[in-house]
């Protein structure tokens, strides 16, 4: 059975978030932890953080007996979160935008059978 956890508002582009992503996606979970702690990236804590819980929900889910060495990543997408829009005074009076990227995290695990 599968099971999900889901980051909001991660206040990194998804793109930088993706670049990580795409190291650890459809890996088994121990592998995936083990490169991620070592990834000297901003992203890759985040990422951690939430396959973390994806495991833990599919560990403690009520009447699944699911073993967490057998797990690993059937899923992992990031998606684009709102954009915060701040202006930076440039030249001769005018002002250029600024876009604070935010993402979306979802990560999903399952069981090998």
């Amino acid at each position: 059975m599968d099971a999900v956890a889901k980051a909001r508002h991660i206040h990194q582009s998804a793109r930088k978030v993706r670049q990580v992503l795409n190291e650890v996606r459809g890996q088994e979970v121990e592998k995936a932890l083990n490169k991620l702690h070592f990834t000297p990236k901003k992203a890759a804590k985040i990422i951690e953080k939430t396959l973390r819980s994806a495991v833990a929900n599919a560990v403690n889910r009520e009447g699944s007996e699911v073993d967490a060495d057998k797990l690993f990543i059937k899923e992992a997408f990031c998606d684009e979160g709102p954009t915060q829009r701040r202006f930076r005074a440039r030249a001769m009076g005018r002002a250029t935008i600024i876009r604070k990227r935010t993402s979306h995290l979802t990560i999903v695990v399952a069981e090998k059978v």
